[in-house]
């Protein structure tokens, strides 16, 4: 466990925080420091958790799971977040199954070149992310129907803008926190 707040252990939660770890565990049974650090008010872990599982995984989104990791992603290398890319890209790299892809497709993101690899919609959907995430008070009708052309359908605009809006949320909450990887396993899949 590493950040500049004070975190609180699995040895010392009681009550209502030792009910958020609980249902913050991982599938390797531990629990994340971007959650953990919300144990000093663990209200707030909850909503995190209901925030992360609606954008990311649940059953009605349809963009697929591997883009919108790579949405996150990105939006985390231009937030220079280096605790949600070392996860998600991880997370990315296990959807995609191919490694020489995976590799291509984050040096392209890290080099704000995702033409390198993308084109058509998908390459639409990460120039959103780009200006969404650097120059938000930019964004015109203008950038949605960019979307529209490339056939993005107006729930899967919600569905990305969400994505990008979450991650920008935790790389604020991590960045400004100062929380590290020390003690996570890496990767959620």
């Amino acid at each position: 466990m590493s950040a500049w707040i004070r975190m609180v252990s699995d040895a010392e939660a009681t009550g209502k925080l030792k009910e958020a770890l609980d249902g913050a565990r991982t599938p390797h049974g531990t629990v994340d420091n971007v959650l953990r650090v919300h144990g000093l008010r663990p209200h707030t872990m909850h909503g995190h958790i209901a925030l992360y599982k609606s954008v990311l995984h649940h059953e009605e989104n349809t963009i697929p799971l591997w883009f919108l990791e790579t949405a996150g992603t990105y939006t985390s290398i231009l937030n220079n977040c280096a605790y949600s890319v070392t996860h998600h890209s991880l997370n990315l790299k296990r959807l995609l199954a191919d490694d020489k892809r995976s590799e291509l497709v984050l040096r392209a993101l890290e080099d704000r070149q995702p033409e390198r690899v993308f084109e058509g919609r998908e390459l639409a959907m990460l120039n959103y992310v780009e200006k969404l995430t650097l120059h938000v008070g930019t964004i015109a009708r203008e950038d949605f129907d960019a979307l529209k052309e490339t056939g993005c359908e107006d729930a899967e605009i919600l569905e990305l803008n969400q994505i990008v809006g979450y991650f920008c949320y935790v790389n604020r909450l991590l960045n400004g926190l100062g929380v590290t990887t020390e003690g996570d396993v890496i990767g959620y899949y």
